[in-house]
């Protein structure tokens, strides 16, 4: 098996000012959003792709639209890509719950997968989901190209997972994936290559 998955995550949603977490919750995409979202849909349509993948929230459904339209793909949608329930840090900043909970929030800082939010989703089993996702993806696809559209924690995670990087750095090897950048991987039977991280699609953004 050889495929080349092309993850970007969704574009700018209304909570990204603030950098508030947006895990479970349904967070709509900000006029940048929509717009990266097309320059998205420019760079598939030169860039052709042979399948998309989405996690099913709709900021990267809606993300994912111009690229499909570009190319004429109905997506597939996978529920293993959906973003993590960040638990009671949902809606909020890393800011707003230190003022509450500053011992937790220091735990989190200093080690996020051991000392996840409360009533979070453990990390480590967000991380297997996503990869056990983005392998079945790619078994799906031997030999073609495919598009992945998710969310930044999912995907700092999962390449932590895929790369055998220990999943409690992932703040630290990966802070942020950019909205509507792409991320190359390239997935063989037995592994995971990393060919490129966090190109944007548009070059104004370059």
């Amino acid at each position: 098996m050889s495929t080349t998955l092309l993850l970007a995550r969704h574009g700018q949603t209304v909570w990204h000012a603030e950098n508030r977490y947006a895990g479970v919750s349904d967070v709509p995409l900000t006029d940048t959003g929509h717009a990266q979202a097309e320059a998205l849909g420019r760079w598939a349509a030169a860039h052709p792709v042979d399948a998309i993948w989405t996690s099913p929230v709709s900021r990267a459904v809606i993300t994912a639209e111009p690229a499909c339209r570009a190319l004429g793909l109905i997506p597939h949608r996978e529920p293993d890509l959906r973003e993590c329930d960040f638990g009671v840090a949902e809606g909020r900043t890393l800011a707003e719950f230190a003022q509450e909970h500053p011992k937790a929030a220091e735990a989190f800082r200093a080690d996020p997968v051991a000392h996840p939010f409360p009533g979070a989703e453990d990390p480590a089993a967000a991380a297997a989901r996503g990869a056990a996702a983005l392998h079945r993806i790619a078994a799906a696809h031997d030999g073609e190209r495919v598009l992945v559209v998710a969310h930044n924690t999912l995907f700092r995670l999962v390449l932590c997972e895929l790369l055998r990087i220990p999943v409690s750095e992932y703040r630290r090897v990966f802070p942020r994936l950019r909205n509507a950048a792409v991320t190359e991987l390239r997935m063989e039977t037995t592994s995971v290559g990393l060919m490129s991280l966090n190109v944007p699609c548009d070059p104004d953004e370059a």
